[in-house]
């Protein structure tokens, strides 16, 4: 299957796009469309994580679980919205945490492109979702996939740091080689755990001071 992602990305995870899995993900996807359901984020936008950070660019992995439902939210970066869109509550703890660990100054939008151009993958375990139905593309392979890309980072790459915050992301705990990468676990920024260990756990610094010590540079958080 031809799909249209970033060349990196593209020959790593070839061996992906033709499996059965794959092949059903795009089936599905394709008869929701011609059943006029509204999926996000757009078709165009669907790998704009991947698109935005090249797989030699990869120094941070964040793991988000569903995209954005509401309109003109999700555009591919877990956690993130396009401009107007005002940051979602757990982007804005996330901010909230960032100003305490660091003092950036809280953002006005909620679009983290900057930190995925600098090499912050922006993973949302899911894909796509259905207009006002969060998680309803959950269970249609999408997570046999992005399992594949954080087994596929965790072997191809060294010191790689991964964010995993909530009990759904440390469960992918397993698929990270933890001799050669650094996995920070904190509780969901969501406002219903963000207090329960997510704030004060200034994995921001923790991890830029870990990069620098490696050599690589930091990323700059200000937005």
């Amino acid at each position: 299957m031809d799909v249209k992602i970033e060349e990196s990305w593209k020959e790593l995870l070839r061996p992906e796009f033709g499996k059965p899995y794959f092949g059903q993900i795009a089936t599905l996807l394709k008869n929701e469309k011609m059943s006029n359901r509204t999926i996000y984020p757009p078709g165009g936008l669907i790998f704009n994580a991947f698109n935005t950070t090249p797989f030699d660019k990869v120094k941070i992995v964040l793991l988000g679980q569903d995209p954005y439902h509401g309109a003109g939210q999700a555009h591919g970066l877990s956690f993130s919205v396009q401009k107007p869109v005002p940051p979602p509550p757990s982007l804005g703890n996330i901010f909230k945490e960032l100003h305490q660990d660091i003092g950036m100054p809280i953002p006005n939008h909620g679009d983290l492109t900057h930190w995925a151009q600098q090499g912050v993958l922006l993973l949302n375990a899911s894909l796509t979702v259905r207009a006002n139905e969060p998680m309803s593309h959950a269970k249609i392979g999408w997570a046999e996939f992005t399992d594949a890309v954080i087994s596929k980072v965790s072997a191809g790459k060294e010191h790689v740091v991964f964010f995993l915050w909530g009990k759904f992301a440390q469960e992918k705990q397993v698929l990270v080689d933890e001799t050669k990468h650094l996995v920070l676990k904190a509780a969901h920024p969501s406002p219903f755990s963000a207090d329960k260990g997510f704030f004060g756990c200034r994995h921001f610094s923790k991890a830029n001071q870990w990069l620098m010590k490696l050599g690589i540079d930091p990323i700059d958080w200000a937005l």
